[in-house]
């Protein structure tokens, strides 16, 4: 993969409780509960490319419950931010049940500190994207979010 610099500024979205146990806008929640793209020991933010990006990303989570209080935050990638993309064709083995080499590479990616951002294929909707922010590369501090604000369930999601 080669690294790239964003050539527009990109705004991207995270749902959590900002009265949780984690904030929303931190990667410690990886820690104890690792996703399809790290390890406990590479914790990383993940965001949705859409708002509805992450909606689905949270329903595929929360086992069919409505999750309480949980607000979202847009997040702005300014331009000229490093960002690597991982398709199909780089990594046909991500969608497996197990994802080891999902997880790897997201590792190899955190440890070597290579770019900010990595965007990889959402699970839930494999047309979209996620975006994983790793919040010990140096450019992170160029990061930017915006105060929480109330998602608002559309009870049919549950019915």
């Amino acid at each position: 993969m080669t690294v790239q610099r964003l050539d527009r500024t990109l705004t991207v979205f995270r749902i959590g409780d900002p009265n949780g146990s984690y904030p929303i806008f931190d990667a410690r929640g990886t820690v104890d509960y690792p996703g399809r793209w790290n390890h406990s020991d590479t914790p990383v933010i993940y965001a949705g490319e859409h708002y509805s990006t992450a909606m689905l990303e949270k329903l595929a989570h929360a086992s069919g419950l409505l999750p309480p209080n949980q607000h979202y935050i847009a997040i702005t990638l300014p331009r000229g931010l490093s960002y690597e993309m991982v398709t199909k064709d780089h990594l046909p083995t991500w969608a497996s049940e197990e994802p080891t080499d999902a997880r790897a590479y997201g590792a190899r990616w955190v440890h070597e500190s290579r770019s900010t951002v990595l965007i990889v294929p959402s699970f839930v909707a494999r047309v979209e994207h996620n975006v994983l922010i790793n919040p010990s590369h140096p450019e992170t501090s160029q990061i930017e979010y915006t105060i929480p604000k109330p998602v608002w369930w559309d009870e049919r999601l549950f019915a």
